[in-house]
């Protein structure tokens, strides 16, 4: 017997929190579903992060017209997974911002992840009809860019690889507050199938280097202690160095794929196997790691087609 296709088997509603973390700086977290940041200027409302569709960003602008009736001017995508950005339509920015790197990932391939994600998580696509097609940025930037929202300063930088190659920051630091996007997770599982694994380690310490008082983190509680921002940042830093280690030592042992999935997932089990999404994520996980210890550089595509194909090979009984 198989285990459930990635999230096809979770089906229940999460409750909504909508928290303020700062005069400027919101979090719309959603019990390890995605996280939206929020940014309120004198004049104007920035959203970090989408959500899916239309429909589900709909509620997002309910929470934030909660607690002011300023324009949404901007929206920022942290990555390009379609997760993160397909409800960009709903919110009728001026300006959508990304990196040139998830500029270039949306063109290689934007489709083939809608495609792929759609079918992995089906209860956070509600209404997938409503999307009107990829989310494509108006202002794409090189390594890092200044907003000013008044007189509220957003910086949007590229800190290093990790979840993927385009991965923005953004940060605000008049009040020390940061919105992480999915290199950091509180209490849910990273997703590596389109990382740098060598990379991310540095990225964390680039991250970590700015010493925010608050973090959102991609999944999971806004972050709003030092010490629950170093549980975060260092929870993810140890789910990614003992999966790639486990997988690259199997891999120089000369073991198969479905061998060193089975270990790294006993290994893995244990200390994170409660994290929201573990047993969805870690095949792709696994997959992604036995790829760049093997010397492929670069992640490849991942297709529907590629995912079951996967999943059939190393969750079938």
């Amino acid at each position: 017997m198989s285990k459930a296709f990635a999230s096809k088997g979770d089906l229940e509603p999460k409750r909504v929190t909508f928290s303020q973390l700062s005069e400027s700086a919101w979090a719309y977290t959603a019990d390890g579903d995605p996280n939206t940041g929020i940014v309120i200027g004198e004049d104007s409302v920035m959203v970090v992060d989408a959500q899916a569709t239309p429909a589900m960003a709909r509620d997002v602008i309910k929470r934030v017209r909660g607690v002011t009736d300023k324009p949404i001017k901007y929206v920022t995508m942290t990555h390009y997974h379609a997760v993160r950005v397909l409800g960009a339509s709903a919110y009728g920015a001026d300006q959508i911002f990304a990196s040139r790197d998830t500029y270039d990932l949306i063109v290689e391939r934007g489709e083939q992840d809608y495609k792929s994600e759609y079918e992995r998580f089906p209860r956070l696509f509600q209404d997938v009809e409503s999307i009107p097609g990829l989310t494509w940025p108006s202002i794409v930037f090189q390594d890092r860019m200044t907003l000013w929202m008044g007189k509220t300063e957003v910086r949007l930088m590229q800190l290093g690889r990790g979840h993927t190659k385009g991965d923005t920051v953004v940060w605000l630091p008049a009040e020390r507050v940061l919105f992480s996007g999915d290199l950091v997770e509180y209490g849910a599982t990273p997703y590596t199938g389109d990382a740098y694994l060598k990379d991310w380690p540095q990225t964390l310490d680039n991250l970590a280097a700015l010493e925010p008082l608050a973090l959102v983190p991609g999944r999971g509680d806004a972050l709003v202690t030092p010490e629950s921002i170093r549980d975060g940042v260092q929870g993810t830093r140890d789910f990614l160095s003992k999966m790639y280690d486990s997988v690259r030592k199997g891999r120089a042992a000369g073991k198969e794929l479905q061998s060193v999935y089975r270990e790294t997932y006993e290994a893995l089990k244990p200390d994170f196997g409660h994290w929201v999404i573990f047993d969805h994520c870690l095949p792709f996980n696994v997959s992604r790691a036995y790829d760049e210890a093997g010397g492929i550089a670069d992640p490849r595509i991942w297709t529907a087609e590629r995912d079951a194909e996967l999943w059939q090979s190393l969750e079938t009984e």
